[in-house]
């Protein structure tokens, strides 16, 4: 019953976010702010995690290849499908949930501790659409950053591969270069952007309609973060049913 009733909350919270808007030489600079937040601050973290995955993934499928007859240029097909399908648009996204998320919902959660949020509906201003619409706004810049996490993934598994001596670099680029398929870089986009949408505002939620002190903003912002994740997953789990089945 508390599931149900979260999910209505939450439905009405998005509901609430696109009325009464706040004014555009405002809310400006507020998005601008938010997507050097959420988006620009993260590029480091993103782009360190994607060079190992990729890496990995690259090493892995090398010392699984035990068989002579199997194409060594498989390294780099294994390693673009891997970071353009998946880790790129879904695990970078679970640790997009956890920074961002729980910068989201602690920075919310404070201003509601502090009467911050109250203080804004007292002077007429619609607090959601104010503290959550740039967000998700700033969100939409996220494809972006899934973008060089692909690049760079790739790339991590281009060094591992030819500087491991598992296979040269022209074989690396045979394997990048076949079967591809363009709608692939499309399927990843639209995941990137729906996880992008609960990323901004699941961890909102959970700050908005907190309730308690300081010690509450912390467990508000692991709570935000589970349910990020379980989100993240279970809509991975459905669009590739709807994209790719």
């Amino acid at each position: 019953m508390n599931y149900l009733a979260s999910v209505g909350s939450y439905a009405i919270m998005i509901r609430e976010v696109f009325k009464k808007p706040t004014k555009w030489r405002i809310m400006k600079s507020l998005i601008f702010k938010e997507i050097d937040e959420l988006i620009f601050s993260s590029l480091g973290i993103i782009i360190f995690i994607s060079f190992f995955i990729g890496a990995v993934v690259a090493i892995q499928t090398a010392l699984n290849l035990t068989n002579p007859l199997i194409p060594r240029d498989l390294i780099g097909f294994a390693t673009r499908q891997s970071v353009i399908l998946e880790f790129a648009p879904t695990f970078v996204s679970i640790i997009m949930a956890g920074k961002v998320g729980s910068y989201i919902t602690s920075s919310i959660g404070t201003m509601r501790v502090t009467e911050q949020i109250d203080a804004l509906e007292v002077m007429g201003v619609n607090s959601l659409n104010y503290l959550v619409f740039p967000k998700i706004i700033a969100m939409l810049f996220y494809p972006f950053a899934i973008a060089i996490s692909m690049y760079v993934g790739i790339f991590g598994g281009w060094m591992a591969g030819v500087f491991g001596g598992f296979l040269t670099s022209e074989d690396f680029i045979t394997g990048l270069q076949s079967d591809f398929v363009p709608f692939h870089i499309a399927y990843a986009f639209v995941k990137t952007l729906i996880f992008a949408f609960a990323i901004a505002t699941i961890p909102s939620f959970h700050g908005f309609y907190m309730r308690g002190g300081a010690l509450e903003v912390g467990k508000a912002s692991t709570t935000a973060f589970v349910w990020t994740s379980v989100v993240i997953i279970i809509l991975n789990y459905i669009l590739t049913q709807l994209l790719l089945g």
